[in-house]
């Protein structure tokens, strides 16, 4: 489960001074001094109860229209800073069950009841309310090719509530959790760690019944593109296409390609080749994803 940070300090700080902070240190979440220095300052925005509520209001009284602001908003995520070096600060609202948001959007708007990983760290902080609940497990990722349906050893270790003052690291690709209702409505916040291979690593969602991975929930807009570009027909999106589907480093990125130059095929058979070709690509993860396409198309 997520790595408990036992540390008390009772000074605060402004979201800018934490910001600052941040950016003139670095946040690396593997180094044990970065580590200390990002949860110092974490806990220090976290005693200030009316930064976040007092940044809502000034943005809602401007339209949110002031030039050069660093805040971004999105229906459960804000965005407190940018991104400075490879971190930056976000604020995450968790609806509790009975919250007219969570009824009128369902469980999964809020990633509720789907145990998933995540392809980067992040400290966490509750920050408002009783907070959300966990179902905690870990596994070894790199034991995982992952094709859908494959099993995985997820090793149970309990349930959880992300208390107020609760101060936590979630380690990527390491630590699973499925998140329940908050009681009531409730409001963490994170330092988020950035990294630029982070968008070619897979972040998985699980089927805890069978123990396997039920899919990838980290879809790039490369991948969207070059979908695009095969369907759209030009010669120099499909040698681009064959050129990924052969060689590319990220297995995901080969088997988004061969499943573009499947779906310009023809025929069934045409399509068969390019499954067949994709199931002796050397890769595991692609090779079982195709032969389950292939099969499915054979139904």
């Amino acid at each position: 489960m997520p790595r408990v940070i036992d540390l008390a300090d009772e000074a605060s700080c402004s979201l800018t001074e934490c910001a600052e902070a941040l950016g003139e240190h670095g946040f690396d979440p593997m180094d044990e001094e970065s580590l200390a220095h990002g949860a110092l300052w974490l806990r220090r925005l976290g005693n200030n109860a009316g930064f976040l509520g007092d940044l809502l209001l000034q943005n809602l009284a401007s339209r949110h229209r002031e030039e050069g602001s660093d805040q971004a908003y999105g229906p459960q995520s804000i965005v407190l800073s940018s991104h400075r070096g490879d971190c930056f600060l976000r604020a995450n609202i968790w609806p509790g069950q009975d919250d007219a948001m969570l009824q009128a959007s369902g469980n999964s708007t809020f990633l509720y009841d789907m145990a998933h990983d995540h392809n980067f760290h992040f400290l966490t902080l509750g920050y408002f309310g009783p907070g959300y609940w966990s179902d905690y497990y870990e596994f070894d990722y790199s034991e995982v090719s992952g094709f859908v349906g494959e099993p995985v050893n997820l090793i149970s270790k309990g349930r959880q509530r992300l208390e107020p003052g609760k101060l936590m690291l979630y380690r990527a690709h390491h630590d699973v959790h499925r998140q329940l209702p908050a009681d009531s409505l409730s409001v963490s916040i994170n330092v988020m760690h950035t990294n630029p291979i982070m968008g070619w690593m897979d972040q998985y969602r699980f089927d805890l019944d069978d123990g396997t991975i039920g899919g990838i929930v980290n879809a790039g807009s490369t991948e969207a593109f070059l979908r695009i570009a095969v369907a759209m027909g030009s010669d120099e999106a499909l040698d681009m296409a064959g050129r990924f589907a052969d060689s590319h480093p990220s297995d995901r990125m080969r088997l988004t390609a061969f499943g573009a130059l499947a779906s310009v095929q023809t025929d069934d058979a045409a399509r068969n080749g390019v499954c067949a070709r994709a199931e002796s690509s050397g890769s595991r993860m692609v090779a079982m994803e195709a032969k389950a396409r292939r099969l499915a198309l054979a139904d």
